[in-house]
């Protein structure tokens, strides 16, 4: 739709000589990051223009051929990084600059281009934010489903190899969960997706509501994640070090697993998430018992770790911070 409605706007709208352009610029825009459209419009255009400006110049100053397109192309790439343009805006410079260098011109083509380029960004934020935007809702939730599930799966098998002492098991897990840690910042772009497309979309700016609620929980899930590398890697230290396990320790760890998972859906099912606070604090739970069997020192590091995800995974559920620590069990600082 956007490639269509910008050719129709340049071609049989504004009669550009140069219609191609803005299918192309609207197709690059719409397939670009989902959080990223409206800054690679941005960069598209700004390339195109730098493009445009330095051509139009240097042709005009030392006519066409191999060699000027050569310096063109040189210059335009430059000014991109001199203004600190990413490879979009690079991308676009120098193949505006390479286009236009390249055939004989007189200074309308550059205006063409630039026109056109300027058509297909807008009509591409018109078909995303306007026409046909994205349902917000659906992207958290295919977005956050598949990440809370692998790092909540890696912690189940990460609580298994702790209460068998299986050193290669636990290793395992430690390598898929620094694996599944890459996929945590796609998740954080498409959160981002979520909140401009209620943001600029008239049509989902009733759902502003949950995606605000889900990015609250968010910065509080992504402590939470950050503390359950930790669990995971000192279960791994714990394990190849011999030190005793209580059985409340790798109990605890699962059922910040499952609490995991249940935030995730309780969230989603618009409930109140007793589920999800009831398994974080039976976690807590059992970790006290297995201070109280004893730990040593890699252990310790792991309950310190555990208390730090479920006051995380508390206030995500709604708990203010301080009602959060204190069911944690976690000391001011």
């Amino acid at each position: 739709m956007a490639a269509e409605l910008s050719w129709f706007m340049t071609r049989e709208v504004l009669d550009n000589a140069e219609p191609l352009f803005a299918p192309a610029v609207a197709v690059g825009t719409i397939a670009g990051a989902f959080s990223n459209r409206i800054r690679r419009t941005i960069e598209m255009l700004a390339g195109v223009i730098a493009g445009a400006v330095v051509a139009h110049l240097i042709t005009r100053a030392i006519g066409a051929g191999p060699a000027q397109t050569g310096v063109v192309v040189a210059i335009a790439i430059s000014a991109a990084v001199l203004f600190r343009g990413g490879g979009g805006v690079m991308a676009q410079a120098g193949g505006t600059g390479l286009l236009l260098a390249s055939v004989a011109q007189g200074p309308d083509l550059a205006v063409a281009r630039t026109e056109s380029a300027l058509v297909g960004g807008v009509v591409a934020i018109a078909v995303a934010f306007l026409i046909l935007p994205l349902n917000p809702v659906r992207v958290l939730h295919r977005a956050t489903g598949k990440t809370m599930d692998a790092f909540a799966r890696e912690l189940t098998a990460t609580a298994t190899a702790l209460a068998h002492r299986d050193r290669q098991k636990a290793e395992d897990a430690l390598k898929r969960f620094s694996t599944t840690w890459e996929q945590r910042a796609k998740t954080t772009d498409l959160v981002a997706a979520a909140r401009q497309v209620v943001v600029l979309s008239p049509w989902r700016r009733r759902r502003l509501g949950i995606v605000r609620q889900y990015e609250h929980a968010a910065e509080h899930l992504e402590n939470a994640y950050t503390s359950a590398h930790d669990i995971v890697h000192w279960t791994v230290v714990t394990v190849r070090a011999g030190e005793p396990v209580p059985p409340g320790l790798p109990a605890s760890i699962e059922q910040i697993g499952q609490a995991l998972r249940l935030v995730y859906r309780d969230f989603f099912a618009a409930r109140e998430p007793a589920q999800t606070r009831a398994r974080a604090l039976r976690a807590i739970k059992e970790v006290d018992e297995a201070c109280a069997e004893g730990v040593e020192f890699s252990g310790n590091v792991v309950v310190s770790r555990v208390r730090a995800v479920v006051g995380e995974l508390l206030q995500a559920s709604g708990l203010p911070q301080a009602e959060a620590n204190r069911l944690a069990h976690i000391r001011p600082n």
